[in-house]
């Protein structure tokens, strides 16, 4: 026989090399829907231990982005993972439906139509819109194998949702948490409404700088001259620094640190009057070298809070502006002198109610000064700055002028800069309760991934203001809250939410806008003021913030196959502002408790260069483009080999790196399944015990890899999983135990021992990885799965993660392999040469020698028989070398290529002598005459069974 080809036992499987991802998977995930897969997987997983991991909603305007892709696939790794893990996960997708996005792109979509169409038929539009898009993302989602409940996922904007926001809403109303007052909120000019600390992102942005004197006003003169006898014929003004010039017709105070220094400089002299201004004391240098202006010896000092009650003029009006103290008054910037104006920012509110100030903000919701206003009426606010640095200079109170760029508060939206504005709002009281305090009390009893998320949300908590509640919009969920047609108070009461969340739950929030009033009103219902029993309607919607965190109470609280609290929330890292803090104070409002037990963050997808990935900057990344072409499981792959916490990077180079180490996995699966073709686990598998040490070497270090797998999903971790299964295909089975097991598997007869051996530790690792890698490649696997020889569930995702991969590891047997190993790198660097040198062509045509020293001596004469399958030569022969030293230096300096602690080894390889076999193609002593001819004993041996096969 010329070719012994066919009685080898070579690979053979239909697990294709070839993945075609792009059409493979749409039929996959096809035949997951058309079997019930995910409602099979719930069925299998009855009666066990629940997880739930809560899916925070994303937003239904626009196809699915490569940042909200990156985050449904984390879930899904999650949710996978946690079910093969032998838990009850079901997985609920939901969306946010509410909002101005959608109503902004309605508006765009309606144009002029909208001013003859009433609030509910705009209202309907924008439901159309928003349906529209969770069908485009739903689809786009299960393309990427996502696998959820996608027929029945939840919307904000369905009726039972609509009630439950309300309700919730009742719940702070009925503890006193709610009221109605005139603060100052981020107001968005462009979008006309007022934004959550959720809607605030701080965008570069170039402001007028400018340094403004406020002349002392008569009294205050006199308090001055009370203070300081010596300033009595002295005009002295205090200087102030602001980035808002606009915000200077509002003024009506001057803040001070009651304990900082301040001192009085004389400046040149006006119209033969000495003149003097005030700046804190360790600020006049930096002033002085800022303003361009020497500013002259201190004539006195004194303590802010002897400044308290001193009056000002206002540098532009006929009015006073009082002299206050502020602890929030800081070194860091301007004069440590604050102008302040109680309308338009957060600590000159509360200033202004300390003081008994007015709430003055003559700005309407459209950004521009009211008709009342001197000099500035109808002009829009940054309109302004230079008509009031115009006003100051006429009056020579401007001082200096400067353009700063610096980080300013932009509405995320419409990414334009927004203002502080005070306006009449609906909040939620932060200290009310104590809710502050149990906030951050439950913060610290959830499990934060990574740590430092509780270190954000504590400062985000700690810190923020009362929770502005309402927005100035149509589309939401509306506060059912009445106005005293008689004497305009404002009601809001737990019978009004109730009264309102159980006409929601039937007819859905339009029906507010579209139903009669009375059918709002409790029966006997009265004004609290003045018992007058008419009203209107509050027109302000609920911010979307809180539709959004009030999911638990809509979604866990009412799902039977879900659990209140939910295991796990995960979200970008913005949300630890956004709908991980929303739904944290909802919960503590509804049931005093947070509604999750641990919560995961994402980071945010950059560019290969780090740069934010943006349309206008021409980066932007399409999903849907790279699953045409690549398939979904790259991107799923990406995800897993990326940290996840931290900002992570996709590109054209990076996608090319991702694409390789699919291959790598894919062929050496291949390579594995392929060569258990033929091996039935129930009748040929060997026990561990009888399996030969190299196939006990393999398995130990599948165990090893196997079991930082298991808890790297326990941890939330996939890069951890990515490195090992990198490590453990690429490095030791690819490159060493498929390489040394070829010999065994293909010329040695099929049922014999030493091959079934190998078949052994190839189906456990196989297996394993099918299950271990199945969260992360879905398709892949259950394609793999169901190549897998032995009976199986249907497909990969009804199964569980291998059990006892730890009881594989035998750290001895580890350390053994690894120095033995090291002895196999050598030998190849010796081979090399020769290849080199054209003496061999292949490492079967050498033979190799070993003379060993000390613990290797000992090493090599162990693994004799062994070492031909190690080095894949045909020939090896060990010898002792009581010359040789054992001392690493010494044993370098004699020659010796392996060296290791207390032992070493020279090693010199030849071109083997003997005949060649032509069916293995080992050099041996002899081969066989008569037929089969040409043959070593070993392959006339396995010629018997093998022959009889084939036949």
């Amino acid at each position: 026989m010329s070719d012994w080809k066919e009685t080898l036992n070579l690979p053979r499987t239909g697990f294709r090399m070839k993945a075609s991802l792009p059409t493979t998977e749409p039929k996959a995930i096809a035949r997951w829907e058309e079997t019930d897969l995910y409602g099979r997987i719930r069925r299998a997983r009855a009666g066990a231990p629940k997880f739930v991991l809560h899916d925070g909603p994303p937003y239904a305007n626009g196809k699915v982005h490569l940042g909200t892709a990156l985050n449904k696939i984390l879930k899904d790794f999650i949710v996978r993972a946690r079910t093969m893990a032998g838990f009850d996960a079901p997985y609920v997708p939901g969306w946010d439906c509410h909002g101005l996005p959608i109503e902004l792109q309605v508006d765009r979509e309606l144009g002029s139509k909208k001013q003859r169409m009433s609030v509910a038929e705009v209202r309907r539009e924008c439901r159309r819109y928003a349906e529209k898009y969770v069908d485009v993302m739903r689809d786009d989602f299960k393309r990427l194998g996502i696998l959820g409940a996608w027929s029945t996922p939840y919307l904000t904007m369905n009726f039972a949702y609509q009630a439950a926001i309300v309700r919730a809403l009742g719940t702070f109303v009925a503890q006193g948490g709610v009221y109605r007052g005139k603060k100052p909120v981020h107001w968005c000019i462009h979008c006309r409404t007022a934004l959550a600390e959720a809607e605030v992102e701080y965008e570069s942005h170039t402001s007028p700088s400018i340094y403004v004197e406020f002349p002392v006003a008569t009294a205050g003169a006199a308090t001055l001259t009370t203070l300081v006898p010596a300033l009595a014929d002295i005009d002295v003004s205090v200087l102030i620094w602001t980035t808002t010039p606009w915000t200077i017709p509002s003024n009506l105070a001057i803040a001070f640190h009651p304990t900082l220094r301040y001192a009085v400089h004389e400046i040149e002299s006006t119209g033969g009057r000495r003149r003097a201004v005030i700046v804190a004391e360790e600020l006049a240098g930096r002033v002085a070298s800022e303003i361009g202006r020497p500013l002259g010896a201190a004539l006195a000092t004194f303590a802010g809070c002897e400044l308290e009650g001193v009056r000002f003029r206002h540098p532009i009006y006929d009015r006073d502006s009082v002299a206050v103290v502020a602890d929030y008054v800081t070194l860091e910037q301007g004069t440590g002198a604050v102008h302040t104006a109680p309308g338009h920012g957060a600590d000159d509110y509360h200033t202004g109610v300390r003081y008994g100030l007015d709430i003055y903000a003559p700005v309407g919701s459209d950004g521009r000064f009211a008709d009342d206003v001197p000099l500035f009426a109808g002009l829009g606010v940054f309109d302004a700055n230079p008509r009031v640095e115009a006003a100051l200079t006429e009056r020579g109170r401007l001082w200096h002028h400067a353009d700063m760029e610096h980080a300013y508060p932009h509405c995320w939206r419409c990414h334009r800069p927004v203002i502080f504005l005070a306006t009449s709002q609906w909040f939620i009281k932060m200290d009310h309760n104590d809710l502050r305090r149990r906030a951050l009390e439950a913060i610290a009893r959830v499990e934060w991934f990574p740590a430092w998320g509780e270190e954000r949300i504590h400062g985000m908590v700690a810190g923020r203001p009362d929770w502005c509640i309402s927005r100035q919009r149509s589309w939401g969920v509306p506060i059912p809250a009445l106005y005293c047609t008689s004497c305009q108070e404002a009601a809001l009461t737990p019978a009004l939410t109730e009264r309102a969340a159980a006409v929601f739950a039937e007819h859905g929030a339009d029906a507010w806008y579209e139903r009669a009033l009375e059918e709002f009103v409790p029966d006997g219902f009265a004004c609290p003021g003045c018992g007058n029993r008419e009203f209107e309607r509050e027109r302000d919607i609920l911010d979307v913030w809180f539709d959004s965190g009030s999911s638990h109470e809509a979604v866990l609280a009412t799902t039977p196959e879900l659990t209140w609290p939910a295991t796990l929330y995960l979200e970008g890292s913005d949300q630890h502002r956004g709908w991980f803090h929303s739904s944290l104070l909802v919960g503590l409002g509804t049931r005093n408790a947070a509604p999750f037990k641990q919560v995961v963050t994402n980071g945010f997808v950059v560019d290969e260069q780090g740069h934010k990935l943006s349309k206008s900057k021409g980066n932007s990344i399409d999903p849907a483009a790279i699953i045409k072409k690549n398939g979904a499981e790259t991107l799923r792959l990406w995800a897993a080999m990326v940290d996840y916490r931290e900002e992570m990077r996709f590109g054209e180079e990076i996608l090319a790196r991702v694409i390789e180490a699919y291959r790598k996995i894919r062929n050496t699966l291949r390579i594995l399944v392929a060569n258990l073709s033929d091996f039935d686990p129930t009748n040929d598998r060997v026990p561990t015990e009888q399996l030969q040490e190299v196939d006990r070497y393999a398995l130990a270090r599948y165990g090893e890899a196997a079991s930082k797998m298991l808890l790297a999903y326990d941890r939330y971790e996939f890069q951890p999983i990515s490195h090992a299964i990198n490590a453990l295909l690429t490095v030791d089975l690819s490159a060493f135990y498929v390489d040394v097991s070829k010999d065994r598997l293909y010329t040695l007869a099929a049922g014999s021992a030493e091959r079934r051996s190998a078949q052994t530790a190839m189906y456990t690792i196989a297996d394993g990885l099918t299950r271990l890698l199945a969260p992360i490649l879905p398709v892949t696997t259950d394609d793999l799965w169901s190549h897998l020889p032995g009976q199986r569930e249907d497909s990969v995702h009804l199964a569980e993660f291998p059990t006892g991969c730890q009881t594989l590891v035998d750290q001895d047997l580890l350390t053994r392999w690894q120095r033995l190993l090291g002895v196999r790198e050598a030998v190849n660097v010796v081979l090399e040469q020769l290849r080199t040198e054209k003496t061999v062509g292949t490492p079967l045509e050498a033979a190799v020698t070993i003379r060993a020293s000390g613990v290797t001596a000992d090493l090599v004469e162990r693994y004799r028989d062994d070492l031909p399958m190690l080095c894949i030569v045909s020939e090896v022969t060990v010898s002792p070398a009581a010359d040789l030293p054992t001392d690493a230096d010494a044993a370098r300096t004699a020659g010796a290529q392996f060296v290791e602690p207390g032992g070493a080894a020279v090693i010199t390889a030849r071109r083997a002598s003997g005949v060649k076999c032509e069916r293995c193609w080992r050099y041996v002593a002899a081969v066989s005459g008569s037929e089969p001819a040409g043959l070593c004993p070993r392959c006339v041996d396995a010629l018997s069974e093998t022959m009889a096969r084939v036949s």
